[in-house]
């Protein structure tokens, strides 16, 4: 499932306008069938070989668009398909650290699989050297390849997509495809994902049959509302079969904007809507050990498209038209805790 994800993924984001001229890529069962009974076994008992199997199937060069800089990828071994992911945390990766978890990928009639994840250093053979800000070259073994990071430093959303009380934090390339701002409303103590229409937005849009406010992506099925005050689409859900399936539609949630945090402003967000975590996270929201992040999911999961419609109602009613009126848009008013997921095995098919 994961290989033709990452596949559709990498064709949506070659921005180049003359790749949309191009034909689209065909998958076909042929390629299907033909590597499951292709592939070697893989040794996934040992993680050191396990990452060197990986890092040379890759080429030379790579791209992480996800802006938790995980690089995801997805083999079949044994006839069973596994998925992974190779992580470049900002919060270590200058120290020489790198994360890496595997495992079986996601099915629905099977409980969750344990992740083999490792966060790996000089001392297992693994070297990570900085040759620029968002290029890092990878080496375990006789094998290197260069890990290029998705420069949105220059991103920012345009002046009228930010209400007053609002305040920028930093872009969001979600491993979906879509990009998103997010935003921290200072006012009312809560975080937005905002659509980033400054790009062409990879997915069809469509209304729900009982508002043209609601949005639903045909490809992601994340649900967007057409924000009443501003010209802006607002994050509101996400379908919970992604979510259970822990999949690249589960939301925005896992991507937020780490290499370009300034300073402690995310950690000050955090903080006003959930003052006793203080001196417990770091400037990313993480916790020290490693082990939790901040969970900032202000969007629902949805299984219908009439599970939407209160979001309207609110926003329509009494309440949108005083100034509380974006809080219409958090599926739970009260300060968010910590998400309780694995910090670095958070890659899509793993537990949380």
């Amino acid at each position: 499932m994961k290989l033709w994800k990452s596949l559709v993924l990498f064709a949506l984001l070659v921005a180049a306008p003359a790749f949309a001229q191009e034909r689209p890529k065909l998958q076909t069962n042929q390629e299907y069938v033909e590597e499951l009974y292709r592939n070697p076994a893989a040794p996934l008992g040992d993680k050191k070989e396990m990452l060197q199997f990986v890092l040379k199937t890759l080429p030379d060069r790579v791209k992480v668009y996800p802006t938790e800089n995980y690089f995801y990828f997805g083999f079949y071994s044994g006839g069973v398909r596994y998925a992974g992911n190779i992580r470049l945390d900002a919060s270590d990766r200058d120290k020489g650290k790198l994360h890496f978890a595997y495992y079986i990928d996601h099915v629905a009639w099977r409980s969750e699989q344990p992740v083999n994840y490792a966060v790996m250093d000089a001392a297992d053979g693994v070297k990570i050297e900085k040759v620029e800000r968002f290029l890092y070259r990878v080496t375990a073994g006789e094998r290197a390849v260069l890990f290029e990071l998705n420069d949105l430093s220059a991103v920012r959303p345009p002046e009228a997509a930010l209400d007053p009380d609002e305040r920028f934090i930093g872009p969001v390339f979600d491993e979906s495809g879509i990009r998103f701002f997010l935003v921290y409303n200072a006012k009312l103590k809560l975080f937005h994902y905002i659509l980033d229409e400054t790009v062409p937005v990879p997915d069809d849009l469509h209304r729900i049959k009982s508002t043209d406010r609601i949005l639903l992506g045909t490809r992601t099925g994340f649900a967007f509302y057409r924000d009443l005050k501003r010209e802006r689409k607002i994050l509101i859900g996400v379908y919970e079969g992604n979510t259970l399936a822990n999949n690249y539609f589960d939301g925005p949630f896992d991507q937020l904007p780490d290499n370009f945090i300034e300073g402690d402003d995310l950690l000050k967000a955090i903080l006003e809507v959930a003052p006793n975590l203080k001196g417990t996270i770091d400037r990313f929201g993480g916790s020290f050990d490693g082990a939790e992040r901040f969970l900032i999911a202000p969007y629902m999961s949805y299984v219908r498209e009439e599970d939407l419609f209160p979001v309207h109602r609110c926003a329509s009613g009494p309440q949108g038209k005083g100034p509380r009126y974006y809080e219409c848009f958090l599926v739970d008013a009260e300060p968010q805790p910590p998400s309780g997921k694995p910090k670095a095995p958070q890659g899509k098919g793993a537990p949380k």
